[in-house]
């Protein structure tokens, strides 16, 4: 008898002080695995580097492992009730993807959040330029909730219907009151099958608009160009977005090639995008040194995007506005430090951080996360901040700034551009 409680007691306390500790296999197991190197192991000893094996009702793993575990006991919890009093069947794929959702609604960053598979097929859809819907571009404001049409794509069903630059998405459907939070939602709704309709309501003043609209396929040019004077060439560039970078250096040369010896950049309402491609586009005007650099959580690199020889010899203006933003900034910033860029508008946006987007598991999902905050190459923060006008130009009241491509006529700030323009080739 007391051989057998000497025993027991080595083996209590050998439990005790493992570094492994024995917890019941979950069925959300799979959520909180990472690729890290774990050595796992199942009650009947077998071990595994990496992943969870079970053995019976039970798995073996690390202590820290166990401690993140436990980070989610509730959650589990919570769960497994609903499986069983939840007065109907619960769709426990909507349960997981809901609270992945939640890990990133936590990080308190409107610039971080999951895409299930079909929002994440769909974010490369949009990249490329070719989706089904109405065709306008909104932006999104998470303070105001706001959102805003900032452009109206020529030839597009919205443009047909009467959608203009500057209106407030209102409602999509009978019910969907739109704002910030659920935009995606909304989103979702315009889209669908070609030659379907939809019926969207704008605010414009203080009048309320509904348009029925018919979805119809897309395709989105990310750049427009223009002579506008003998000597000035006049490139929009929408978004940082598909084949923007090499749209953007066939419109250059061509302007070049008909005799412009300045550049006006119109990046107004441009909120962003790839910084690859931002990297690309001042790299045409810029010789060897910094995009911008960055600072993660724990270092600071000056080395991931650098311009290489081989620039353009022009001078530059950029009109800016209050919808400029990430990749934009990042390009004004750099073009400005480096290249003597004067810039026209009002303020910029302020966005100054960068997200990383990746996927995650293996059924298509994605989710983009805020990893560092960048700084224009001459050491200028940007965040929160913006980029202030060299000229400080603000629309007219009542201006929308709805235009046609380089409207001399009408654009107060384009007109100050080609001004600053004129006096800088003298």
């Amino acid at each position: 008898m007391k051989k057998k409680l000497l025993v027991l007691t080595i083996l209590l306390c050998a439990m005790l002080f493992s570094s492994c500790t024995m917890v019941p296999a979950s069925r959300l197991e799979a959520m909180f695995r990472t690729d890290r190197d774990t050595a796992v192991t199942t009650a009947s000893g077998a071990a595994a580097s990496g992943s969870v094996q079970s053995g019976g009702d039970t798995v073996t793993i690390s202590r820290d492992e166990y401690e993140k575990y436990r980070q989610f006991s509730e959650m589990f919890d919570i769960y497994d009730d609903a499986l069983v009093i939840f007065y109907q069947d619960p769709d426990t794929e909507k349960m997981t993807e809901n609270a992945i959702r939640g890990l990133m609604v936590g990080l308190d960053d409107p610039y971080s959040f999951y895409y299930n598979p079909k929002e994440y097929e769909e974010l490369w859809e949009e990249d490329e330029g070719n989706y089904v819907g109405i065709g306008i571009m909104i932006q999104s404001n998470m303070t105001t909730q706001i959102c805003t049409i900032v452009r109206v794509f020529k030839g597009g069903p919205a443009e047909a219907a009467g959608v203009q630059r500057g209106d407030i998405l209102y409602k999509v459907g009978d019910d969907l009151i739109v704002n910030a939070n659920n935009l995606q939602e909304a989103v979702d709704i315009m889209r669908g099958e070609p030659n379907t309709d939809v019926d969207v309501t704008f605010l414009r003043g203080n009048e309320e608009i509904t348009y029925t609209i018919t979805r119809k396929s897309i395709n989105v040019n990310q750049v427009e160009s223009k002579m506008i004077d003998e000597d000035i060439g006049y490139i929009a560039l929408y978004q940082f977005a598909g084949q923007c970078h090499t749209e953007f250096e066939n419109e250059l040369n061509k302007l070049i090639s008909n005799g412009a010896k300045g550049i006006i950049i119109d990046l107004r309402d441009n909120t962003g995008g790839w910084v690859d491609q931002a990297r690309y586009i001042a790299d045409l005007f810029l010789d060897e040194g910094e995009l911008c650099y960055l600072k993660y959580r724990t270092y600071e690199d000056h080395n991931e995007y650098m311009t290489t020889d081989g620039k353009v010899d022009v001078k530059l203006a950029i009109l800016i506005n209050e919808n400029t933003a990430s990749s934009s900034e990042i390009l004004t910033g750099a073009l400005r430090d480096r290249a003597g860029a004067v810039t026209v508008g009002v303020n910029s946006f302020g966005k100054g951080i960068i997200q990383g987007v990746y996927q995650v598991g293996d059924k298509g999902a994605g989710f983009q996360m805020t990893i560092a905050q960048y700084y224009t190459p001459n050491g200028s923060a940007v965040h929160k901040i913006g980029i202030s006008p060299d000229y400080e130009v603000p629309l007219p009241e009542g201006d929308n700034g709805m235009y046609d491509l380089a409207d001399l006529e009408h654009d107060v700030q384009l007109i100050k551009a080609v001004e600053v323009m004129k006096e800088a080739l003298r």
